[in-house]
């Protein structure tokens, strides 16, 4: 799923359409709709990302959220914040993107290396 089709579910679950979301917080309609439709790239700015976050009803702390940010991220071409706050993680990125490029990564893979993360 990527960053427009989640705020895109996330408005409908309110019940509005974007119009309306747009005039009661204020957004602009066109540049709301080219980021639902993934045309205009999510804003970089954390505090930015909250104001559409907490418009959009999502709780801080809820997997919802998470996922928002993440997206928002990965959108980006960035590596979410929290993943970067964490020495041990990002010591391994680069394995791990190697282990990406160099053959097709199932599930496993990936588990297992999680948890490697996880436990050392």
């Amino acid at each position: 799923m990527t960053f427009g089709e989640f705020f895109n579910i996330k408005r409908r679950d309110l019940g509005l359409t974007l119009r309306e979301f747009c005039r009661q917080n204020g957004f602009d309609v066109g540049n709301m709709s080219k980021m639902e439709r993934d045309l205009l790239s999510p804003p970089q700015d954390r505090e930015k990302l909250e104001t559409y976050a907490k418009a959009l009803k999502i709780k801080k702390g809820t997997d919802d959220w998470i996922n928002f940010f993440d997206l928002a991220s990965v959108f980006s071409g960035r590596i979410p914040e929290d993943i970067m706050r964490d020495e041990k993680i990002v010591s391994a990125l680069p394995l791990l993107f190697r282990t990406i490029k160099d053959k097709a990564v199932t599930e496993k893979d990936l588990d297992d290396i999680i948890k490697t993360l996880r436990d050392e």
